[in-house]
């Protein structure tokens, strides 16, 4: 959002009884590559390249836009200056026009995008201190399109505990110490309402539906302080985009995990708080504006454990 310079200090109430601050970001901005079609001397026209003019400029370059040697802009500003916080436990649905940037400002806060920069903390840890893969495995990007590798579920799901950036946890345990065991994993599927689905089963032959239930539940093992969830529901039917809200909302209120979700569906009671973005401006669905970070240092979270979350009563089922 565009914040008014007398309002950065402000904060906005949540109803959420975490109230710990587990991320902020400030000076959100994004700028990405035009579509210019350049005609040269021969007559050949050409396009711009995805990464063209990705190196830093000073603000005053960067607020006119790059240039390339004809002189045609082959930037333009997507949004800048947004800002806003999370507490743990928080469920964001993030709404908005299609082409707003809502997902360029969740690959943003995952550090994934190259046309975007931002002053981000996690736990009042900024993000200048850690490397980009340890802080993409605590604010975990989830995209709308599922993606599972490996011959099988069980090789699929346990793919991120094969990953260096996963071998060792901030709290110090190990790969083996956090590795779910069979047993976890057949619970864990039962829970997000796959009992049809066998871990020897090749991922491939699995619905939609069961391949967005089956990556949520692999990223929720991996216990990510943050979950940036890009439309995950979009080409769900009705049953299963509510089972998987289940399964967010459980991470969310006993986990403490807070939860950013993209989202097109009409509300389903879940969310805490709704940021709309449009127009290259962030604010509450209200018309409040989006909380701003707050400065005050913040104790460190108590680790999350490596198991997928278990609703009580729900063994087999996700509501």
């Amino acid at each position: 959002m565009r914040l008014p310079r007398g309002d950065r200090n402000n904060t906005v109430a949540r109803m959420n009884t975490h109230t710990r601050l587990v991320l902020s970001a400030a000076h959100v901005t994004c700028r990405v590559p035009r579509t210019v079609a350049k005609a040269a001397a021969d007559g050949e026209v050409t396009l711009p390249t995805l990464f063209r003019h990705l190196h830093r400029r000073g603000a005053g370059a960067a607020a006119a836009g790059a240039s390339d040697e004809g002189g045609a802009e082959t930037l333009r500003t997507l949004f800048a200056d947004l800002a806003f916080s999370l507490d743990a436990g928080d469920i964001v649905d993030l709404v908005g026009p299609s082409g707003a940037g809502k997902s360029t400002l969740l690959t943003a806060i995952a550090q994934l995008n190259p046309h975007a920069e931002a002053e981000l903390t996690l736990e009042g840890t900024p993000s200048t201190a850690m490397s980009p893969e340890l802080w993409r495995r605590q604010v975990a990007y989830l995209p709308q399109r599922p993606t599972l590798t490996g011959a099988t579920v069980r090789e699929a799901v346990l793919m991120p505990f094969t990953l260096r950036v996963h071998r060792k946890a901030a709290d110090g345990s190990s790969l083996a110490e956090r590795r779910p065991d069979e047993a976890t994993l057949r619970r864990t599927l039962d829970v997000v309402g796959c009992t049809d689905i066998e871990l020897d089963r090749p991922p491939q032959d699995l619905s939609v539906g069961q391949q967005a239930r089956v990556c949520l539940l692999r990223t929720l093992l991996t216990a990510p302080k943050v979950m940036l969830a890009d439309e995950v529901d979009a080409g769900l039917d009705e049953e299963n985009a509510d089972k998987v809200g289940a399964i967010l909302a459980y991470a969310a209120e006993h986990k403490g995990m807070a939860i950013v979700r993209v989202r097109h569906r009409s509300a389903d009671g879940r969310a805490n708080r709704t940021l709309r973005l449009a127009g290259g401006t962030l604010t509450e669905e209200t018309g409040a504006a989006a909380p701003v970070p707050s400065a005050a240092p913040v104790p460190p979270a108590a680790p999350v454990p490596s198991a997928a979350p278990v609703p009580p009563g729900t063994e087999g089922s996700a509501r």
